[in-house]
Order: structure tokens, then C-alpha cells, then sequence
């Protein structure tokens, strides 16, 4: 991967702190220097591009960073070497990023990330976490119980790893290229998806037991017609009794499946369900918040906002604040 995102040059100086803020506003969260009074001055440059749930950067520069995630956006890293060797930490996990190993970093997560070297060149994507769930929910048939929380190191050089760093240079050929169709938002957004769903296959993470167990069709009957039932009727005021009614079993029994299968009740699954569509409206939609609610069987806004909140780490207004 050769001097990616040409097009997109943000900032190329020998003042550091114009790296520092550049990264800050490409990115969000806290970007400084590691220690705090580390500055070294040389060349720094970024390019970079940022959407509603993605943001991909290359970064040229002897600098060490800290890195804190934004208050309230619930974000995956991933850090690829272009050139040179970097040593990063997630926590209290280390290890060396180049070409043939990269960095994941989970929602939350504070990484530090130290240039070994003048010439050393990286690559770093951020994937909004819904996106992540999403394609979570795709390959198991439900959404995640709890935050998908990767492995650190992620090996390159094996298969799986091979075909998440084909991606990503997919992406960043197409963020490259100057023909139109490449720049719309559908194919990226299929590309991150892609990416996700890589990064889900490939690297091990404390939901992969699910992913084993095999998708949807393997679960009971009973199940199946009640996850069917209710994504059809997601926008309807539905009950556990409907739920149960269209499943052929009772609610006990049904909640008894859901538990052992998914770790959740019922309900809770379809609240879920439905705040991860909520919020994609809101992201790909200028309608208001309280419209997009009610279309997907809202009737009480602040208990909403609450449950919002709680699932996603920020009110629905400042989701919709990056549209």
C-alpha cells in the first residue's frame, strides 16, 4: 500500500500541533502526544477523509500519540502499517504494528501508538460500532448482547488477515479513484460493511463462540418464527403475547429459547433491534428524531431517549448531530 489518499491531503507541516489538531477533528476524541510534553518537530503530514461512521487517515510523522475515544461515539480502530514499525499499546496489551500485523481497538479503548522510526508511514481506519453490530446481527440473526471487543494484534500475513487488509486497500483505492462512482456513499458504505464483516470472521473477539455456533437457520422453530415475526413487525405496537402467538409456544417457553439462545428476553431483543434501526434513520435521514421514533413504534420519547442512551453511549440528538 503506497502513499494512500493522495487526494485527500489535511495538513503537512513541521509543527506537530497541527498534526494534533488535524487528527482531533478527522477522528474526534482526544489526540496528544505520548508523554503529554513529547513534541517533535520534523515533517507531519495527514490525509485523510471522514463520513457519518467511517474515517480512514494516513499518517506520516515521528510523533507518539495518545489516543481517547470521543465522549459519547462508540468507535472500532484499525491500525495498519505502510511503511516502518510502530509500537502501540491498548491498555495494557502491546504490540508491534507493520505491514504484516495490525491493531484493533475496541469502543472505549485508549491506545498509544509510537513511531520506531522517521520513516515510519500507518494507515488508521475508524468504523462506527453500529455498523459492527449490524453485521453482527447479520451473520448470527440478532444484534449483540454486550460490545464486540476484538483481540489486539491482528496477523496479516494469514489468510483471514490477508483478506481484511484487501479490503481496507480496496477501499482506499476506490477513496483514491477520481471516477464519480466510487465517491458515492452506497459503495462505501457496502465496503465498510464488507470490512466489518472481515474483521468479524477474521479476528477473534468475545462474541466468536456465536459466529461458530452457525446463523439463524440452526436455531428452533419456535425461534425462527419469532425473529421473523418480529422484524417484520418491528414498526407495530407488538407484545410478548403476539410474539409468542406467532411463534406457536408459549411466552414461557419462548423467553426460555431467547435466553438460552441469544442471552436476552424477548423484548429486550426487539427493543434493540429496533434502536439499532432508529438510529440508522437517523444517520441516513433528515426527518426528525421524534418522527423516525414513531415510525418505528415509539410512543414515549424520553423513555426512548433513556434506552437510547444506555445502548448507544449518547442521546438520539447527538447522532443526530453528525448527519
Amino acid at each position: 500500500m503506497t502513499a494512500p489518499l493522495h487526494n485527500f491531503l489535511i495538513t503537512k507541516s513541521e509543527n506537530p500541533v497541527d498534526l494534533l489538531n488535524a487528527a482531533t477533528r478527522l477522528f474526534g476524541g482526544s489526540i496528544a502526544t505520548s508523554p503529554l510534553d513529547g513534541l517533535c518537530h520534523g515533517d507531519h503530514e495527514l490525509r485523510g477523509v471522514s463520513a457519518d461512521d467511517f474515517a480512514a487517515g494516513y499518517f506520516a510523522s515521528p510523533l507518539d500519540v495518545r489516543v481517547v475515544s470521543a465522549a459519547g461515539r462508540r468507535s472500532y480502530f484499525v491500525n495498519i502499517g505502510v511503511a516502518g514499525t510502530i509500537e502501540a499499546t491498548r491498555g495494557s496489551l502491546r504490540a508491534t504494528l507493520d505491514s504484516a500485523t495490525a491493531g484493533v481497538v475496541n469502543p472505549g479503548d485508549t491506545q498509544e501508538l509510537r513511531p520506531l522510526g522517521a520513516g515510519t508511514r500507518f494507515l488508521g481506519l475508524r468504523i462506527d460500532a453500529a455498523l459492527v453490530d449490524q453485521e453482527f446481527a447479520a451473520l448470527t440473526g440478532h444484534p449483540p448482547v454486550s460490545t464486540v471487543r476484538f483481540d489486539f494484534g491482528l496477523d496479516l500475513a494469514k489468510p483471514k488477515g490477508r483478506a481484511v487488509r484487501l479490503l481496507v486497500r480496496s477501499l482506499v483505492e476506490q477513496l483514491d479513484s477520481e471516477d464519480p462512482l466510487f465517491q458515492r456513499p452506497e459503495l462505501l458504505r457496502s465496503q465498510l460493511r464488507c470490512i466489518a464483516t472481515a474483521l468479524l470472521l477474521a479476528q477473534p473477539h468475545s462474541h466468536t463462540d456465536e459466529l461458530r455456533d452457525g446463523p439463524q437457520p440452526s436455531y428452533p422453530r419456535s425461534l425462527r418464527a419469532a425473529l421473523a415475526f418480529i422484524d417484520a413487525n418491528l414498526a407495530e405496537h407488538i407484545g410478548l403475547g403476539d410474539i409468542a402467538a406467532a411463534a406457536d409456544c408459549s411466552p414461557r417457553t419462548l423467553g426460555s429459547a431467547f435466553r438460552d439462545r441469544l442471552g436476552l428476553s424477548p423484548m429486550s431483543y426487539l427493543r434493540n433491534l429496533r434502536l439499532e434501526r432508529i438510529r440508522t434513520d437517523i444517520l441516513g435521514s433528515t426527518d426528525q428524531i421524534g418522527t423516525i421514533a414513531y415510525r418505528w413504534g415509539i410512543t414515549h420519547l424520553g423513555r426512548f431517549a433513556r434506552e437510547y442512551h444506555d445502548r448507544f453511549g449518547e442521546l438520539p440528538s447527538d447522532t443526530a448531530a453528525r448527519r
